[in-house]
């Protein structure tokens, strides 16, 4: 049976991801802030285990699982962020948005292959509905979304790594959610690490320690009130709905990146915005709507 709170986790989790739509605002604070070149991620993404490892030591002295026990999950769901954040560096916006936002194409293929579900009706019409309004959104710019360079591959590849943990988070029995979220911020620290010295060449050189300084308040408030409270959100959900619907859901991302980035920069809102904005909008309204009505509680 579905959870008994399966409208409002939905709009729970669209409201969190659709947070991650203003993503690009915090990002270019840090940058102008002084942490160029993707250091303003690697320090967030240490910060969060920072401000995590007390309650993870706790955890582990109450004989409890804390994340580390979730390494699979952790780079999957990390790296994937990882090399989303990391996308912008080295291609277009736009491409990098459509190249990881494959994760419903993603996610329903590791479905058939992986839990061996079948996907009915419901899921190709909102499927198509969503990913058609990404398309209609995009389509000025590219036709045919197909990787052309470091960065769009990183999208790529960031997308599919996402959506395997989705699958990850559908199956997992952990000890609330606080492991995940842990697992998360470890994993992807280390991943980020890894990933930042081979990309060396294109993040640059390390910022001074006052630009760290400088922006350290910021870094805390955005880990304590936006990263680790919509991440809780996002990584507790594909148990309760999902992966395939949560990453239909995760879409809400696009309408507030596009809108948002249309009132506060240049970048145009017109018909294309519009109608593809409406079709994904749609297209999340009946996932949920339509979502099987076999989900464990």
């Amino acid at each position: 049976m579905r959870h008994p709170h399966h409208y409002k986790i939905a709009a729970a989790l669209a409201i969190s991801a659709g947070s991650w739509g203003i993503y690009w605002l915090p990002q270019r604070i840090l940058e102008d802030g002084g942490l160029t070149g993707g250091w303003g991620t690697i320090a967030q993404m240490i910060i969060g285990v920072l401000i995590l490892s007390p309650i993870a030591v706790w955890r582990k002295i109450n004989g409890r699982t804390f994340g580390l026990e979730l390494p699979i999950t952790g780079l999957l769901c990390g790296g994937g962020f990882i090399c989303y954040a990391l996308s912008f560096l080295l291609t277009d916006v736009v491409r990098a948005l459509i190249l990881f936002y494959m994760t419903p194409i993603w996610t329903t293929i590791f479905e058939i292959l992986f839990l061996k579900k079948r996907p009915g009706i419901e899921r190709a019409i909102t499927l198509s509905l969503a990913l058609g309004g990404l398309w209609v959104v995009f389509s000025k710019q590219t036709i045919i979304p197909l990787p052309e360079n470091a960065g769009d591959w990183l999208a790529f590849a960031g997308g599919a790594l996402f959506a395997g943990g989705m699958i990850k988070l559908e199956i997992a029995k952990t000890d609330g959610v606080f492991p995940t979220i842990f697992s998360f911020f470890f994993y992807g620290t280390l991943f980020n690490i890894v990933a930042g010295y081979f990309l060396k060449d294109y993040l640059g050189p390390m910022p001074t320690m006052d630009s760290f300084v400088a922006m350290s308040s910021f870094l805390f408030f955005i880990s304590v009130f936006y990263f680790i409270p919509t991440g809780i959100v996002i990584f507790w959900s594909p148990s309760k709905l999902g992966a395939g619907l949560c990453s239909i859901l995760f879409l809400s991302e696009i309408l507030v990146g596009v809108t948002s980035s249309s009132i506060l920069t240049d970048e145009p809102f017109g018909w294309r915005e519009i109608i593809g904005s409406s079709m994904i909008v749609l297209g999340g309204i009946l996932a949920v709507v339509l979502a099987p009505n076999t989900k464990k509680s």
